[in-house]
């Protein structure tokens, strides 16, 4: 799994028929500093996330093993949202404050 931030939605309105109902999201990968690396992922939303969210992407075959994604024609499901990361004993990321804590 791959830790990203979700940017916005992606609107596709002809598409194949297994993308339909799927909400899909432009989502930029994450380091452990939660500074964008560049890589761009449009990801099914699995979850119900929403901008600027710190989430869990899972790619590859295991993007179609989620309830949402199953047989469906994705390489990328949102299959989480991150409340907090603890490194070492301490908080590095805290979804409550919408920051990212200072060492």
């Amino acid at each position: 799994m791959l830790l990203a931030q979700v940017l916005g939605t992606v609107v596709s309105t002809r598409k194949d028929r297994g993308l339909v109902a799927l909400k899909l999201l432009l989502t930029r990968e994450v380091d452990a500093a939660f500074k964008p690396t560049g890589n761009f992922v449009v990801a099914a939303d699995a979850v119900g996330a929403g901008a600027d969210e710190i989430v869990l992407l899972a790619q590859g075959s295991s993007a179609r093993m989620t309830e949402v994604s199953r047989e469906k024609p994705v390489d990328a499901v949102i299959v989480g949202i991150v409340d907090a990361v603890e490194m070492d004993g301490r908080d590095v990321y805290l979804k409550r404050s919408g920051v990212v804590p200072q060492p």
